[in-house]
């Protein structure tokens, strides 16, 4: 029995190193299909994964360098735990990326809303920020990014459902993409579709990003509490960008810019019925440019410091260098398609105020 016991051991070992190496020598190329798909299966497009866990698993445990693409088709993920992408010996580049994208994206002619992949976490809220107890109730993160050069592209993302609120003092989230690296460098969410809603399935902070390099462009921001965060940084985050991207209806900020350096490029960005514009670091000693965006409807334009359970106080508003081209309307809402069979849904009307700056999730 011993001896069957051992071989079985090495036959598992065997294979598991074959499959290894089979994968750092293949195209870099890895599926996910929640429907027809099974974590046994080779990742290949003919044999799937089930579960972005396990696509995860593989390049974490993966030798070599170079471009890896994982393609996630239309369906529903349940996230019972965090997906970390953390691999100690594959090397990525700013051309050799690792690409975390929906198979058919925004601006391919056979897309329609209903084709993007749905995240959703239902995980314990019992993880610990940056190896911390949360002392507010509890927090879950969903997709955690720990290594350079890295896209995520077109995803519908939700929240959790938990009550957000339970009581004063308390709030228990969820941070859907997160990355605490301070020394990690790009990382780029592009054409992504957040949404939440603060009754049902809270969706706490978007993204939620340490370190250097973070770009997010031609993503929807719809119902969610907070919508972007630098958060720390051992030095000013640099090549730092937000570009044609639409907020709209977020109760708590849009743009948490506390690690962010001067060189923010903010542009072609639409903002429309939202609690607090901007958030500051509390020092306030870093001011931002902006330009060719509308702000219309906000209860606060620039707070600074806050947290979880708050939004700050006023913060000096110079601190926003707001160009010419950048129409700011503390009153009125925009119109916004919510016809779900649209293709334009959750974006402006077509030829309405704010439609002709691109913002949202198509490129083209």
């Amino acid at each position: 029995m011993k001896t069957k016991i051992l071989l079985g051991i090495a036959i598992f070992g065997f294979l598991f190193l074959v499959g290894t190496v089979a994968f750092s020598q293949s195209t870099k190329e890895l599926y996910i299909n929640g429907n027809s798909g099974n974590d046994q299966n080779s990742g290949t497009k003919e044999q799937p994964f089930k579960t972005l866990n396990q696509a995860a698993f593989w390049i974490n445990q993966a030798n070599g360098k170079g471009a890896i693409t994982i393609y996630i088709s239309e369906g529903i993920y349940g996230l019972d735990a965090t997906v970390t992408f953390h691999p100690a010996n594959w090397h990525f580049t700013k051309e050799q990326r690792l690409t975390i994208r929906a198979e058919v994206l925004p601006d391919d002619a056979d897309w329609d809303p209903g084709k993007m992949p749905v995240i959703i976490s239902t995980m314990p809220l019992n993880f610990k920020p940056n190896g911390n107890n949360d002392p507010l109730g509890g927090t879950s993160y969903g997709i955690q990014i720990e290594t350079n050069h890295v896209t995520i592209q077109g995803l519908r993302v939700l929240g959790t459902p938990v009550h957000e609120r339970p009581k004063d003092g308390l709030v228990r989230r969820n941070y859907p993409i997160v990355r605490e690296g301070r020394n990690l460098d790009d990382l780029r969410i592009t054409q992504c579709l957040f949404i939440g809603d603060k009754h049902a399935i809270p969706n706490h902070l978007a993204i939620l990003a340490s370190g250097q390099g973070v770009v997010v462009d031609h993503c929807v921001f719809y119902h969610c509490k907070d919508a972007i965060v630098f958060w720390f940084s051992d030095v000013p985050a640099k090549n730092c960008e937000v570009h044609h991207n639409l907020f709209i209806g977020n109760y708590g900020a849009n743009i948490w810019s506390w690690s962010a350096a001067e060189d923010l490029k903010f542009y072609n960005n639409v903002v429309t019925d939202t609690n607090v514009f901007w958030i500051l670091n509390r020092d306030e000693k870093t001011s931002f440019s902006l330009s060719n965006s509308l702000i219309s409807g906000y209860s606060e334009l620039v707070n600074k410091g806050g947290g979880p359970a708050g939004f700050g106080e006023k913060a000096d508003p110079t601190k926003l260098k707001l160009g010419k081209d950048v129409i700011l309307k503390k009153e009125g809402n925009l119109q916004v398609v919510e016809d779900p069979t649209n293709r334009n849904y959750l974006h402006l009307v077509p030829g309405s105020l704010g439609a002709d700056l691109g913002a949202g999730l198509f490129t083209k």
